[in-house]
């Protein structure tokens, strides 16, 4: 008899890649934290990086919501659902495809008023919790990673995983795009991670659709 309360390093790894892709891809996330590093400091970027990881926490409990309801009272809609997801996944990913490499852009290095850190943490909050594209990103990826087995335990685990690597994420971030070299090579070359996200994601709706 197999033990559906092991948890699923599998879906884990799987989830762990896919959020990779997504929260290294420049972004509204990365822009704004970059606007704060550069206009505010490391401590208010660093406190807006907390504020998006609650954003993501945000969106995870809305997608374990979605999910859980359409697979107990009606799962033909699941279909729907997927079909949707995956067209969603492609449209992104061949966004991302398209994405091209720029040349460097001025920044003003002249610092504004300090915000307090609360206007900083509630800054990335609403950036990212507040993006509906968002929401639909990680009900996607919740519909195409998880089993309609996986406790609702585990896929809290892999929620909050998503929220403090976030957080981790864009906390080094802060700490090194203040410095201006680090900034202008990655500004130069972020479409190399849109470009591998795009076909990561054109990958998950092909493969979605062939097993829905």
């Amino acid at each position: 008899m197999i033990d559906t309360t092991a948890f699923s390093w599998v879906e884990f790894f799987s989830i762990a890649v896919i959020h990779f892709f997504a929260v290294a891809s420049p972004g509204p996330d990365f822009a704004v934290v970059l606007k704060q590093c550069i206009q505010q400091g490391r401590a208010a970027a660093i406190s807006t990086s907390v504020g998006i990881s609650c954003g993501i926490l945000l969106h995870v409990t809305y997608s374990l919501v979605g999910i859980g309801l359409i697979i107990k009272t009606t799962p033909w809609l699941l279909n729907i659902l997927l079909y949707l997801a995956a067209a969603y996944l492609a449209w992104i990913g061949v966004s991302a495809l398209r994405s091209q490499a720029h040349g460097q852009t001025q920044v003003s290095t002249t610092a504004g008023k300090p915000k307090s850190l609360t206007k900083s943490f509630m800054l990335g909050f609403i950036t990212n919790g507040l993006n509906p594209k968002a929401t639909l990103f990680f009900l996607s990826v919740f519909t195409v990673a998880i089993s309609s087995d996986t406790l609702l335990a585990h896929q809290m685990i892999y929620g909050l995983y998503m929220a403090i690597a976030t957080a981790a994420w864009f906390v080094f971030l802060s700490f090194i795009i203040s410095h201006k070299r680090v900034r202008a090579f990655y500004e130069l070359n972020g479409y190399i991670f849109d470009r591998t996200m795009g076909v990561v994601l054109i990958v998950m709706a092909i493969f979605l659709i062939l097993n829905s």
